[in-house]
């Protein structure tokens, strides 16, 4: 049955229809320290997915992988939840069997804690663990009302004492992902960055939003390209990255060393790829309609094979067919699948429907 296929055997089967690889090559060949730093890394393979709570699970790496991103990164994982020796914390740390390694990044605000935990995750991860990323950017209340993610950025001292915390125990590249300051009329960024660089982390992610913005309005790539300016170590670019285009602009505009693809990703996990062959020169093929939906089944049959729940799919359909004919319809009998057979009978219906459309209409490319 090729539903218990595992991942790297899915990748195989079905990644070919779906223009994405199962050649999944590590972030850092041969391990960390390797003879190159991340600067080198970023300079040949920029293009990075970044961590998305409720959003950036194994099926979702994987898929990005095969999409020609350089790395992947987890959810948000609470040092807390280490601490107190939380599945449901592991499970959103730990890679599946056939990703080639992962980037995990941790929230909290203890530095003992991130002392541990990083001394863990190094331990349960080995060699799939390519760098540990510190969240000092999440703008959620929740979390900031607890002095972590985006609130660390009043308190540099501590946030350096977490940088160094980990650095203790990780036994890979740190790195920070942060915002711009609290509020627009607050904004620490350059100051806040020289001092994590101090304390020793390897790169710093950057997101061109203050904390009280969450995502909306423009993001300030100006502000980003400051701090590129006041930093020696590699700045990853953040912010409003929704196009293949956007990601080469925000490298260009800002001097960053790589880009962050997060919400850019949604149902395109080719934009990395596309991305990359921009930035060689040349100008990468639209994606047809029978493209993005056998990207959409191999997606789903790394959901079941990653042992996700399939309600992940609701949104994923929403993303993968938006654009396409009839794709309210699509969406909306989305949200009545549970299984991955609901699913794969809705990918036979859309086949079909639009097989009818490019019919009468003619063929249609979305990407």
């Amino acid at each position: 049955m090729t539903d218990t296929l595992s991942p790297r055997e899915l990748l195989r089967s079905f990644g070919p229809a779906a223009e994405l690889s199962h050649d999944l090559s590590p972030f850092a060949l041969g391990g960390y320290p390797a003879t190159s730093s991340l600067a080198e890394l970023f300079e040949s393979q920029p293009f990075l997915m970044a961590p998305m709570a409720g959003v950036s699970d194994a099926a979702y790496r994987l898929m990005a992988r095969a999409g020609g991103a350089a790395l992947a990164y987890t959810e948000m994982v609470s040092v807390a939840g280490i601490h107190y020796s939380g599945s449901k914390t592991w499970e959103l740390a730990l890679p599946a069997a056939d990703e080639p390694d992962i980037a995990v990044q941790l929230f909290g605000r203890d530095p003992s804690q991130f002392e541990e935990a990083a001394a863990a995750v190094r331990e349960r991860l080995g060699d799939k663990l390519a760098l540990i990323d510190i969240n000092m950017a999440c703008p959620v209340p929740k979390v900031v009302r607890k002095g972590e993610g985006s609130a660390l950025l009043d308190e540099p001292e501590r946030a350096a004492d977490i940088v160094r915390a980990c650095l203790r125990a990780a036994g890979v590249p740190v790195t920070v992902k942060m915002r711009l300051g609290r509020r627009p009329d607050a904004i620490v960024a350059p100051d806040f960055a020289r001092a994590l660089e101090a304390a020793g982390a390897h790169a710093l992610a950057v997101h061109g939003r203050s904390a009280s913005q969450l995502y909306r309005g423009q993001a300030d790539w100006d502000a980003i390209a400051q701090v590129v300016d006041a930093v020696d170590i590699p700045v990853i670019a953040s912010g409003d990255v929704f196009t293949a285009q956007t990601a080469c602009d925000i490298l260009e505009h800002t001097g960053a060393a790589a880009a962050f693809i997060a919400r850019g990703s949604y149902g395109t996990p080719w934009i990395f790829r596309h991305a990359q062959t921009l930035r060689s020169g040349h100008v990468p093929q639209a994606v047809s309609l029978d493209v993005r939906i056998a990207a959409f089944e191999l997606h789903l049959r790394l959901l079941e094979a990653t042992h996700a729940h399939m309600a992940r799919a609701r949104s994923l359909a929403g993303w993968y067919f938006k654009g396409i004919p009839h794709a309210a319809d699509f969406r909306r009998d989305a949200m009545e699948c549970s299984s991955l057979s609901d699913f794969l009978a809705l990918v036979a219906q859309v086949r079909e429907r639009l097989c009818r459309w490019e019919t009468e209409h003619g063929s249609l490319n979305v990407g």
